[in-house]
């Protein structure tokens, strides 16, 4: 353990979950299988999108580059986390749990505007379709998601920053399997107020921004939805909203849970349930809810099978 009241600490120490032999096989074993499925759905996605060109659409763009994020947030955490479970150095440097927390941000950050940028998709797709070529080009896509990108990373960029004016003393143990930026700010000998405070502000501005451009493009959606005339219209129409809607009930209401609350000193088993839910969890339940709920999907998918088995024969 590195600790000290007169010299800054260069590494911590990640608690993670537990001590006991047999809960730490079994929970290697868990986190194990859902990094792997989540990798291999979440790639498969993005891969599919890539290759099929009839899912070379804004929302299919979208919704790869969410399966990329979601990739890049479980990468950032559960290599180290599964290390750790049989590791008798569970150190991180500080410049490791700084890159750690970094793309762990930029995943997050890039996630909640995706999401926002897909609803507004569904918002021209149902409530303007004439429109929606128009609306919704190959180049405002490209534009629009190269603006996340931009945003994601300057809000990394700030909170890391801000991170390295602390001062870490004392004890080093991080309560959390990875380097977030609650524990972190339990560990310094400096007060985080400020960074608290900006932390507060900048997670406040992103999610009313994009919860306002989620409530108001559904509030058109389903009030469209709603005065359709035909039945098989309005089916389709929700069929086409329904998995987004869960996959954003998911995402937002775990990230609120955690971050956007007064600090406390005393909620770190709640921290950690809420982090397992948005970096281990929705990573590996989006790309399964995106293509089992999606006709479109599960269409290509049986085409490319069916052509593997013609050319097998």
């Amino acid at each position: 353990m590195v600790e000290g009241n007169d010299s800054s600490t260069t590494e911590f120490i990640l608690i993670g979950f537990t001590d006991h032999p047999e809960l730490k096989v079994l929970l290697f074993v868990v986190f194990l299988v859902i990094y792997l499925v989540t990798m291999v759905g979440n790639l498969g996605l993005v891969a599919l999108i890539y290759m099929e060109r009839r899912l070379h659409t804004p929302m299919y763009i979208f919704l790869g580059n969410l399966a990329l994020m979601d990739s890049c947030c479980s990468s950032a955490i559960t290599p180290k986390m599964l290390q750790n479970f049989f590791s008798t150095d569970r150190t991180i440097s500080l410049s490791e749990c700084m890159a750690q927390f970094y793309f762990l941000c930029l995943a997050e950050t890039a996630d909640c505007f995706l999401l926002a940028a897909m609803a507004y998709d569904r918002y021209v797709a149902i409530c303007s379709p004439l429109q929606y070529h128009t609306k919704m080009s190959k180049k405002l896509c490209i534009l629009m998601t190269t603006a996340i990108y931009i945003v994601g990373n300057l809000h990394s960029i700030v909170h890391v920053g801000l991170l390295f004016r602390l001062t870490f003393c004392g004890s080093n143990q991080i309560n959390h399997f990875f380097c977030d930026i609650l524990p972190l700010y339990e560990l310094s000998c400096v007060d985080p107020y400020i960074n608290d405070l900006i932390r507060l502000l900048l997670a406040g501005l992103i999610q009313i921004i994009t919860i306002t451009v989620l409530v108001t493009s559904y509030f058109y959606i389903l009030f469209t939805i709603f005065t359709m005339k035909s039945t098989g219209g309005r089916s389709k129409a929700l069929s086409t909203c329904s998995s987004h809607f869960l996959s954003v009930s998911m995402f937002y209401g775990s990230l609120l849970f955690v971050y956007i609350q007064p600090h406390s000193d005393s909620e770190g088993d709640k921290d950690k349930a809420g982090a397992v839910f948005y970096t281990l969890i929705i990573p590996l339940l989006n790309p399964f809810i995106y293509s089992l709920r999606n006709k479109e999907v599960i269409n290509v998918i049986k085409a490319i099978m069916n052509n593997k088995r013609v050319l097998t024969f």
